[in-house]
């Protein structure tokens, strides 16, 4: 053989096979999916990131267009996890009714490690015993309608503060901020309850204590939500230790902040009596003071850690989840006038213009409730639910989901679904008419279903209500120029607007008098 003549075996370098590889990766993914009886997925399935490539944002859209090309009932895989996604109200209701103890878990995932009291926490504890007592702790001191109608002087006194402020903007002819106002409203409503202070407005205690509470509820909501891909490429860890780092420091100062609140309450029970004297005022006691009379009778149970992770869960998810909704609607309603002055109307002719609206008025005033649900339709809170983990094998839709599964409900490809609803992304109030309540079936659940829904419901509601219908009544709502707003919406975990929402107030001259005397 010539010795410039190369063998033949040595023409094939390694790396032509790569390919080869992949190709029959994926082909036998695909044909073991079916073997298995797995529900379907995009054909691509590549090692190491399986379906993450797919992946753009705002994620509910991306994984509406995915189950729009391959089904309302699939198994991903992002990275080492399986993810259930459903996004249909059939699969969702077989979810969250005949496997809801099964899907009743959460993922491990860091945030939930860190945030979440390693797993212990309300949010981010699995099903059993110990979440079992937190949620009955919740629903009964905090969100019974008892209790809501005991607290529902707090509320009234915050949206009146509310509307004194915008008051002063509009007479002052300035721009309000609306996402801020409504966001230091929800603040002042959450910690009047659990803590029994305000931190914004009048009546003040201590400013410095309350730009750092500020401080500290916007951290938690900017890298709190963050995506972490370490929990999707374990193998990657070693590149987001930053964000850990950023959650441990977080949480520390979470927990000193909450222990100094915890602090105040005892020594304000202690100089009004015996901590366990339950009969001072025991329906009027912020929720801390009835935590500790709880602790008093089982501390080897309610440790102050509980305590803190009971206020923290609490506090994140009654603000910015309102929050949202009542930016959203505004939004809505500066881009569409007419339903603004529709509104006004009802109000006008059902309350008229010698009293503030009230709780017990929201009943009387269905277009105003149309409003809020056309809303929790277009722009749901949380658009992919809470996170839920299978905790053995089951059968969603006919197909095999292994245990241990992540289940994501694409809330918003339901709520957003051309078969489901007449030209969904038109804003149509109308539609709602003779709905009793917020919920539509599985076709419309804005605050989940099953045993990990929101306890919060009722709370949020009554606010999101109140809070519109009080500023509608009082003021004429303009943009702050000829443009629509901007109704792009953000990232995150309960859809914010990409563009917060400034606008233009002017108290209407028939409610003159009532504003004089708020």
């Amino acid at each position: 053989m010539p010795k410039n003549k190369i063998p033949m075996a040595n023409m094939f370098s390694p790396i032509l096979y790569v390919p080869l590889l992949l190709a029959f990766y994926i082909i036998t993914k695909h044909f073991l999916r079916k073997l298995r009886n797995n529900p379907p997925a995009p054909f691509l399935t590549f090692p190491f990131i399986g379906h993450l490539y797919l992946f753009k944002k705002p994620l509910q859209r991306t994984l509406a267009k995915i189950s729009e090309r391959y089904g309302s009932v699939l198994l991903l895989e992002f990275g080492s996890r399986k993810v259930l996604l459903v996004s249909s109200p059939s699969a969702a209701e077989e979810c969250l009714t005949k496997n809801d103890i099964i899907f009743a878990n959460r993922p491990l995932l860091m945030a939930g490690k860190h945030l979440g009291y390693n797993f212990t926490s309300l949010a981010w504890s699995s099903y059993g015993d110990h979440w079992r007592n937190l949620r009955r702790i919740t629903s009964v001191e905090m969100f019974s309608t008892h209790r809501l109608q005991m607290l529902h002087g707090i509320r009234i006194d915050e949206v009146k503060s509310m509307v004194k402020r915008l008051n002063s903007s509009a007479m002052a002819e300035k721009s309000v901020d609306m996402k801020s106002m409504f966001f230091e409203l929800m603040l002042n409503v959450m910690m009047r309850t659990i803590a029994g202070k305000r931190y914004y407005g009048e009546n003040v205690e201590d400013i410095e204590e309350a730009t750092r509470f500020k401080g500290m509820v916007q951290e938690t909501f900017r890298i709190g939500g963050a995506t972490n891909i370490g929990d999707f490429l374990p193998a990657l860890k070693l590149l987001v230790r930053k964000l850990e780092k950023s959650l441990i420091v977080l949480q520390e100062n979470r927990d000193e902040f909450m222990q100094e609140l915890i602090k105040d309450c005892r020594k304000r029970m202690e100089k009004e009596g015996s901590v366990t004297d339950s009969e001072i005022e025991g329906n009027k006691k912020c929720l801390i003071e009835v935590l500790l009379t709880l602790q008093e009778n089982e501390p080897e149970y309610y440790k102050d850690e509980i305590i803190r992770s009971l206020m923290l869960v609490l506090l994140s998810a009654g603000t910015d989840t309102s929050v949202g909704t009542m930016e959203w609607a505004l939004s809505l309603m500066l881009n569409h006038p007419q339903t603004l002055k529709k509104a006004q109307a009802e109000i006008d002719e059902r309350i008229g213009h010698e009293r503030l609206l009230d709780e017990s008025d929201i009943n009387n005033l269905p277009y105003l409730r149309c409003i809020i649900n056309e809303t929790f339709r277009m722009y749901p809170a949380g658009p992919l639910l809470v996170p839920h983990e299978s905790s053995e094998e089951t059968t969603v839709g006919g197909y095999r989901v292994p245990g241990g599964t992540m289940l994501l409900v694409n809330l918003w490809a339901i709520h957003n679904d051309p078969k489901l609803w007449d030209e969904p992304r038109k804003f149509k109030p109308e539609r709602f008419q003779g709905l009793d309540g917020v919920r539509d079936g599985y076709k419309m659940m804005p605050f989940g279903s099953g045993r990990r829904s929101c306890p919060g419901e009722g709370l949020a509601v009554r606010m999101v209500a109140l809070s519109l219908g009080c500023i509608i009544q009082c003021f004429d709502w303009q943009r702050i120029g000829e443009e629509l707003v901007d109704m792009t919406e953000g990232t995150g975990l309960t859809l914010p607007k990409a563009q917060p929402l400034v606008a233009k107030c002017s108290p209407r001259p028939k409610m003159a008098n009532l504003l004089s005397q708020i």
